[in-house]
């Protein structure tokens, strides 16, 4: 039997539950590991990433 799509080469796999329950967490894990890393750094950090495009202070040469 040729498989018609994803859902089929899943559906006949062993362990698929543990490996879909296990990608899960490891993507929550990923994530709420960015979330903390955004939420930890300084505020003036981003203040000063965010001012970036409005400073002239520095002049391109190539322009």
């Amino acid at each position: 039997m040729i498989p018609q799509s994803v859902k089929d080469i899943l559906s006949n796999g062993e362990n698929v539950g543990f490996y879909s329950t296990l990608s899960m967490i490891l993507f929550l894990i990923f994530f709420l590991g960015i979330v903390f890393y955004v939420f930890s750094r300084p505020k003036k950090h981003y203040d000063d990433e965010a001012n970036a495009p409005l400073d002239d202070d520095i002049e391109d040469p190539n322009l």
